[in-house]
């Protein structure tokens, strides 16, 4: 059976899944692949510190070893600059010294899949600072809008959200809620985790043309890194 090692460190959540075609473990979200997580969903960046504890527990739990991993799937972003270059740099080590392909996957439609029983439209929405947002618009599950760097506006997505049924979800979410004064709509507080990133993860490594290029991916910043 595949298995496959995800790992999504665009946010302050450290979070380390292990994927399989073979059933997994129940959850709220309906996610069919995932075999086990490991995550600290804290206020706080310390990806540096518990991301390679993580990858060890979940294999040690699962009386595996690295050289059981069939692919790593990395959250490619948008999201964190340095949550998304721990989280890169991590999964090209662990391709280049096991010689397994390495999967990118859409941090914004992983957070979009946590709506279980997805709304008309779904519009996921990680914190940028201030009142920015990294942000797109999924239907029934497809992107329908390309991920922006968005300066919110109580005008924005206002045609989308008069359709009703839409869920907005992630750090973003009840700041844009606040801002537009919306209750007609679901607005849901989360942060991307790898458990999402399984199904994806299992799909994109049964197509034969996704893997990336490990000596030049990097990951979606979608802005250039800035300090302050």
């Amino acid at each position: 059976m595949p298995l496959i090692l995800c790992l999504e460190t665009s946010s302050t959540n450290c979070s380390v899944a292990l994927a399989t075609d073979q059933g997994g473990f129940e959850n709220n979200l309906g996610v069919m692949n995932c075999l086990d997580l490991s995550e600290d969903q804290s206020d706080s960046y310390s990806h540096g510190e518990r991301l390679h504890v993580f990858i060890d527990e979940i294999l040690k739990r699962n009386a595996l070893s690295t050289t059981d991993l069939d692919a790593i799937a990395v959250s490619k972003g948008p999201g964190s600059y340095t949550g998304l270059r721990i989280g890169v740099a991590s999964a090209k080590g662990l391709c280049f010294a096991l010689d397994i392909p390495l999967i990118a996957i859409d941090t914004l439609e992983s957070l979009a899949l946590q709506v279980p029983k997805p709304s008309n439209y779904v519009i996921p929405m990680l914190d940028a600072r201030r009142m920015e947002v990294y942000t797109s618009v999924f239907q029934n599950n497809k992107k329908i809008k390309e991920t922006t760097a968005t300066i919110l506006e109580p005008t924005t997505f206002q045609q989308t959200l008069n359709r009703s049924n839409v869920t907005v979800i992630g750090s973003g979410a009840l700041k844009f809620k606040e801002l537009n004064k919306d209750n007609k709509n679901t607005y849901v507080d989360a942060l991307p985790t790898a458990l999402t990133m399984c199904d994806l993860a299992m799909v994109a490594y049964k197509k034969s043309d996704v893997a990336e290029d490990i000596a030049y991916f990097e990951p979606f910043y979608l802005k250039e890194f800035k300090s302050n």
